[in-house]
């Protein structure tokens, strides 16, 4: 995904298909965390972050972006079994002791862990822009 996300940088692709500029100007908390978090998912975090990095030095608060980022790509690994290695290495080490974890299963509670902690970190860093 390095690869291919670095080639579509790089060609002019991404920035043809999102205008990434007007992307950072209506950018909020609540907004690119759910943005982030889906395409950690489709695409996985840190190709994700890649490329999301020039939305986030674009925003009017870069930093506020940046924090924003690195928490929804990292929350947003317990969606899915595949959010994360660090799942299947947990799903794989389970399986040894006869602990079968399907994929829907994992998502069921993924899905509303994600989601719990998502709104959280929102709700957190709401809270910091608006107190001094």
């Amino acid at each position: 995904m390095f690869v291919v996300s670095g080639s579509l940088e790089t060609s002019g692709v991404t920035t043809t298909l999102i205008n990434l500029g007007a992307l950072a100007s209506k950018a909020t908390v609540l907004n690119l965390t759910f943005v982030t978090a889906g395409l950690s998912n489709l695409i996985s975090n840190v190709p994700a972050v890649m490329l999301l990095r020039s939305v986030a030095a674009t925003m009017p608060d870069a930093r506020l972006g940046w924090i924003t980022i690195a928490a929804a790509s990292t929350l947003a690994g317990n969606l899915t079994l595949l959010g994360s290695v660090a799942n299947l290495i947990v799903a794989e080490s389970a399986e040894r002791w006869r602990i079968k974890l399907s994929f829907w299963e994992y998502t069921r509670s993924g899905l509303i862990i994600t989601l719990v902690t998502l709104l959280i970190a929102v709700g957190w860093l709401t809270l910091i822009t608006i107190l001094p």
